[in-house]
């Protein structure tokens, strides 16, 4: 009796010891909690560099200051840019993608870090060079471009001689899974850009293998006294070789503008192709009318971008922007979401209008048409249009409010002064629907780094100037039907 307390006593310690084990190790979480599903996304680093056309300020440090751990240790002088997490074939383990730049070398590199059965551990499985150079325009994404389902993986950028590259590197078929082979590498003064096709329901459901996308860049033509013409070269995969080959070649005019002006504007001197997109630009339909309920306003002096559409107004700080053969590549960053990046290939179309290729994030480049991807023309030249009018001059006037003394400048800048506490900010004046509106921006509180920017359509009455307080969205102008503000001249 007294044994069979004993080993009872035993096996009631050896099932406590084990227990605590259980709930020390964590095991627990696999039985009680459920496991969350990842979203394999880029993750971007991109560190500072000298750079001619950087518009970047301080308060662009909470982007700049994202850490992302690779997973093992880098070499010494091996700067990380960006990382591409993803499950491994077998599901059991997690693959990493790194591009990063050895400060010793001017050309970006990738990394496959692979969980080595041998070692157990992860190691460096391959180390392949990119054609890109600019860390600042580096973009990193997977996706499906042959149609088997094995996702390639793809680095866009910018090479030291302002080209648009995009390197493309595919899991190789019938070897060992740490095997990548280089299956495209384009580098061209100009843009590069995936054409996406509709794939069939068989290959949505997995039942059947889907059409290989094409690729296509967009060059200037040589042969041409005419900036403006290029030749659109397109790529096709060839399941032979298993590479990309070049299929097509197709020259495709351009405006007839003034050469002069024209190389003045893509000359690369900081600054100016800048100043070119200082302006309200309007999208342009397909159809070749202009829709005012979609524009972008560039403002290179405030270092700001504002995306007016889908109801709604979004403000983007302008980083820096590297000048390209027909424009410009601007990098941006949400005011109010400082992990959300917009990359603008700007293309010039003529003196008044530009074409735009608009990535966010990480979105892939694809020849369909995005919220904000097209054509945009000059807000200063819609007056062809019956529903946009152009942007009216600044004024020089001197107003009493409610808010205070309000001055108006013909720089586009005004004051209020509200008993000796003076506030400062810049205004711009444009019509939409008949509707004359003004929208003033404040400066950045000292305190808070933020700004709040307000627009309000104007009324004149007996005199007098009304503002109401409105929102613009895709629908035109809706009165928020806030207390009026009445201006009223101040004599000199």
């Amino acid at each position: 009796m007294k044994i069979k307390f004993i080993g009872f006593s035993i096996g009631i310690a050896v099932i406590s010891i084990l227990f605590i084990i259980f709930l020390a190790t964590g095991f627990w979480k696999r039985f009680f909690i459920p496991e969350e599903t990842e979203i394999s996304r880029t993750q971007i680093i991109t560190p500072r560099e000298v750079n001619p056309f950087d518009l970047s300020n301080p308060s662009e440090g909470a982007a700049w200051g994202t850490r992302h751990n690779t997973f093992i240790p880098m070499d010494e002088g091996e700067i990380v840019i960006a990382i591409l997490n993803k499950e491994s074939e077998e599901g059991l383990t997690e693959e990493q993608f790194v591009v990063y730049q050895n400060s010793s070398q001017s050309f970006i590199h990738i990394a496959f870090l692979s969980f080595d059965a041998n070692s157990r551990g992860y190691r460096r499985m391959w180390d392949l060079p990119t054609a890109a150079t600019r860390p600042d325009t580096i973009s990193l994404f997977s996706h499906d471009l042959i149609g088997d389902r094995n996702n390639c993986i793809i680095v866009t950028g910018m090479n030291a001689g302002y080209e648009q590259t995009m390197t493309i590197f595919r899991r190789a078929a019938g070897q060992i899974n740490s095997a990548y082979n280089k299956i495209a590498e384009l580098q061209i003064a100009g843009s590069i850009v995936i054409q996406e096709a509709a794939r069939s329901l068989a290959y949505q459901q997995g039942i059947a293998r889907g059409i290989s996308y094409r690729i296509a860049s967009f060059g200037s033509d040589p042969s041409s006294a005419n900036i403006l013409d290029q030749i659109e070269t397109t790529y096709s995969f060839d399941p032979y070789s298993e590479r990309y080959i070049q299929s097509t070649v197709t020259r495709i005019p351009g405006s007839q503008i003034e050469q002069r002006r024209l190389r003045e504007l893509l000359s690369g001197v900081p600054g100016v192709f800048e100043n070119f997109m200082h302006d309200l630009w309007y999208y342009v339909t397909p159809q070749g009318t202009i829709d005012n309920k979609q524009y972008i306003y560039f403002d290179p002096v405030g270092r700001e971008i504002i995306f007016y559409g889908d109801d709604a107004q979004q403000v983007f700080r302008w980083q820096s922007s590297t000048r390209t053969w027909l424009g410009l590549f601007i990098r941006s960053q949400n005011i109010s979401i400082s992990t959300l990046l917009r990359f603008i290939d700007i293309e010039l179309e003529s003196l008044d209008s530009v074409k735009l290729r608009v990535n966010e994030d990480v979105r892939l480049k694809i020849m369909v048409s995005t919220t904000w991807d097209g054509s945009y023309r000059r807000a200063g030249t819609a007056s062809t249009n019956r529903q946009a009018s152009p942007i009216k001059n600044a004024v020089n006037a001197l107003y009493d409010s409610a808010w205070g003394r309000i001055q108006f400048y013909d720089t586009g800048e005004y004051s209020i002064n509200s008993g000796g506490n003076i506030r400062r900010g810049h205004y711009v004046f444009y019509n939409i629907e008949n509707n004359e509106l003004i929208e003033l921006r404040p400066e950045a509180s000292r305190e808070t780094g933020s700004e709040i920017r307000m627009v309000y359509m104007i009324e004149n009455a007996a005199g007098l100037k009304i503002l109401s307080r409105v929102r613009i969205g895709t629908n035109g102008v809706h009165d928020l039907q806030e207390p009026p503000i009445t201006l009223t001249p101040v004599s000199n």
